[in-house]
């Protein structure tokens, strides 16, 4: 049996290859069922994001073709389209590289956080149709270990590398509490959107969403909690805003040193915590001459992204020995799998020498022999039995000059030199 894995990723599949073989979540299903009728596979696992779609599977034979081709039917696609753009890993190869993806460390954004959950909703998704055994199972929950032990021991996903996250973290800095802000928004791009996400992850308390059209804004605010306004009400807004963050499209500045100084009044100069993510800028440089506003440009973000990435570089160096050594256990747990057939062996063996001296001594018992009598043949019968076979064969390796399956025996039988 081998475990094998076959897949591409945004470093080995451009964009329009990667959209043919994503598997959405209501198809998973009956893809897993489609997979466990193959007969090379006993068990399957399919990861699948905007960045990878990875096939993790137990074969008979480390022989990706049979991927290739269940794929190619799969998604009707010519193999010839989607080949050159494969990897295949199998056995430790395929360990370290869950390992690695799992923490981060396969990813576009180096230690983001995201595939940890994606691979976990892999995970339940062949649990819940059936085609997850003991092996890729536990594969899984050591994947998941392992990517834990990455996440608490080092700084790998401590630092924003993203702009909306850092200004976000910004905010966090400056302010005790997000949950009693309001934060308004221009703009209804990703960016934005993302900025948003982050907000509503970390429990913004109000959250305006500004846009020169406005239906954008309302449809993009209905997904966080919050509330849409044309770009033309900004100066009836701006005043409520504690966080102001800025991302159009707009050749000339939305927000002005004028705008922003009558805002203040209003406020009686209560702090205003502005972030510039566009290119033009949106908030004229002006601004940060107002002395109750904290205006950060997107290359003041810049710069904290650099210095983070640089410091999750660093975490994912000691990433990788953490890594190193959960492939060690997990190998280690494969190596006694693969010895649990010889203990059942053995064991069912030895069960059925002490099944057979038993009922000679039950029957002696029946006969009349005194019970004392009839214990010792019992225990010297049963001594004879379970060691004549070892015995034999290590006689038979010392005859053949086999001196490692002596110094085995002796090894595995825990026996001690006699004097």
């Amino acid at each position: 049996m081998t475990l094998i894995a076959v897949g591409l990723n945004y470093n080995t599949a451009p964009l329009a290859i990667r959209e043919r073989l994503a598997f959405p979540a209501d198809m998973l299903d009956s893809a897993l069922q489609e997979l466990g009728r193959i007969k090379e596979i006993s068990e399957a696992a399919i990861l699948s994001t905007c960045n990878r779609t990875e096939f993790y599977c137990k074969t008979e034979e480390p022989n990706q073709q049979i991927l290739i081709d269940w794929v190619a039917h799969s998604r009707n696609i010519r193999p010839d389209d989607f080949a050159p753009y494969l990897y295949c890993h199998t056995d430790t190869q395929l360990i370290r590289h869950m390992f690695r993806v799992a923490s981060g460390l396969d990813s576009m954004i180096l230690g983001e956080p995201q595939i940890l959950g994606q691979m976990k909703s892999a995970y339940q998704a062949a649990l819940e149709a059936g085609t997850i055994g003991k092996q890729l199972g536990k594969l899984f929950q050591s994947t998941f270990a392992a990517a834990k032990k990455v996440r608490t021991d080092t700084a790998i996903g401590s630092s924003p590398v993203s702009v909306a996250f850092a200004a976000v973290q910004m905010a966090q800095q400056i302010f005790d509490k997000l949950s009693d802000q309001t934060a308004l928004l221009i703009g209804a791009g990703e960016t934005i959107e993302l900025t948003a996400r982050h907000l509503a992850q970390q429990g913004i308390g109000r959250l305006i969403i500004a846009n020169r059209t406005y239906d954008k804004a309302h449809t993009l605010a209905m997904q966080f909690n919050g509330f849409a306004i044309a770009l033309s009400e900004l100066p009836e807004h701006l005043d409520a805003a504690d966080i102001v963050i800025s991302s159009t499209a707009s050749q000339l500045p939305i927000l002005g040193k004028g705008r922003v100084e009558s805002a203040l009044k209003k406020r009686k100069h209560k702090p205003i915590f502005m972030v510039d993510l566009a290119v033009p800028r949106d908030i004229e440089a002006e601004v940060e001459q107002l002395n109750d506003v904290y205006l950060y440009t997107v290359d003041d973000l810049k710069n904290v992204i650099d210095q983070n990435m640089n410091s999750r570089r660093r975490a994912a160096e000691q990433a990788e020995e953490i890594i190193d050594t959960q492939v060690g256990h997990f190998l280690a747990w494969l190596r006694a799998q693969g010895a649990q057939t010889t203990i059942q062996d053995y064991r069912r063996q030895a069960e059925q020498i002490r099944n057979e001296t038993l009922q000679k001594a039950f029957a002696m018992l029946k006969n009349g022999t005194p019970p004392e009598e009839a214990l010792n043949r019992l225990a010297h019968s049963l001594t004879n039995k379970l060691i004549h076979t070892p015995s034999a064969q290590i006689r038979a390796a010392a005859e053949n000059e086999r001196h490692d399956l002596v110094a085995a025996a002796r090894e595995i039988l825990k026996l001690q030199h006699t004097q």
